[in-house]
């Protein structure tokens, strides 16, 4: 195995790897900035209230990308474990 074949793998973990941990983070920070801003405007400091709602969609998002996200890391999975004999040989 090469070193560019090495990086080609890595790089594409990678990318699948920030693809799937954006699918379910990028809510939870919407989210999370729209509870802030109505944080700010009525000055109520309650932790638990940006904590919940948040928590709250990343489960959903969680549920409702669950298929994709499984379908996507089968399908890396596949391809890695189809081009073992390209990378040994």
């Amino acid at each position: 195995m090469t070193l560019e074949v090495a990086l080609d793998i890595f790089r594409e973990a990678m990318n699948v790897i920030i693809l799937l941990v954006m699918a379910i983070v990028t809510p939870g920070l919407v989210v999370g900035l729209i509870v802030a801003i109505f944080q700010a405007a009525t000055s109520i400091n309650e932790q638990t209230l940006s904590f919940l709602p948040r928590l709250v969609i990343t489960l959903l998002s969680l549920t409702y990308f669950g298929h994709w996200i499984w379908g996507t890391l089968i399908s890396f999975s596949d391809k890695l474990v189809r081009s073992i004999p390209y990378v040994i040989g």
